[in-house]
């Protein structure tokens, strides 16, 4: 493997070099685990994305279980990052935390970063699934669950799986009813989130949160 991973660095490690060093079985030379990768990447359209979605018979039980490890890995690197630096001045890798746990889901799902009083990340959590409304969201549970935290702040989020980042009219009256409840037991809404397909709408950005 060290000669492997010496002779994909040599090539910038390309995606597909990236992809071979996961999916390379015992019996595969170097070449031939790279020509491997190449293919299911040519045959996704060249999305890492769609081979580590697909079916788990186009590659081997150990090699899809790799790829599952390695996305997993990703996610708790980033969040590692978010328990250690003010989530505020790193805004961007919010984001991408967020679509990582959000963006793939078939359904709506609400959820939540807690946070301290220096703005970094105590707890992540899911709280809501289905079509995200006031009715579905509460926001005294919101209130509740910041409360039994002890968070300073936090930042909701939610994914539309249409793929469209857009904010509905209900995301923003929802946004609403959130910042009033948690103004009354002192929490500060930072922001809400929407993630879509690639894509995410910031309301502290787009001046909705006031």
């Amino acid at each position: 493997m060290n000669n492997f991973l010496r002779e994909a660095a040599s090539s910038y490690l390309s995606d597909a070099a990236i992809l071979a060093t996961l999916i390379r079985s015992g019996s595969e030379t170097p070449a031939e685990a790279l020509a491997r990768a190449t293919r299911l990447l040519a045959a996704a359209s060249g999305s890492l994305r769609t081979v580590v979605e697909a079916d788990i018979n186009a590659l081997s039980a150990t090699a899809h279980d790799r790829l599952q490890a390695a996305f997993e890995l990703v996610r708790r690197l980033m969040e590692e990052t978010l328990r250690r630096q003010d989530c505020l001045s790193s805004p961007q890798d919010v984001k991408r935390y967020l679509a990582s746990r959000l963006r793939d889901a078939q359904r709506e799902i609400f959820a939540v970063l807690f946070l301290d009083n220096r703005h970094r990340l105590m707890v992540f959590e899911e709280l809501c699934y289905g079509t995200i409304d006031g009715a579905t969201v509460p926001p005294r549970v919101v209130a509740q669950r910041a409360l039994r935290h002890n968070a300073a702040a936090l930042i909701v989020a939610h994914n539309h799986p249409s793929g469209q980042a857009e904010p509905s009219q209900a995301d923003i009256q929802l946004t609403r009813r959130l910042r009033e409840a948690l103004a009354l037991v002192e929490v500060r809404l930072l922001d809400h989130i929407v993630v879509g397909d690639g894509e995410w709408v910031s309301f502290a950005e787009r001046g909705l949160l006031s």
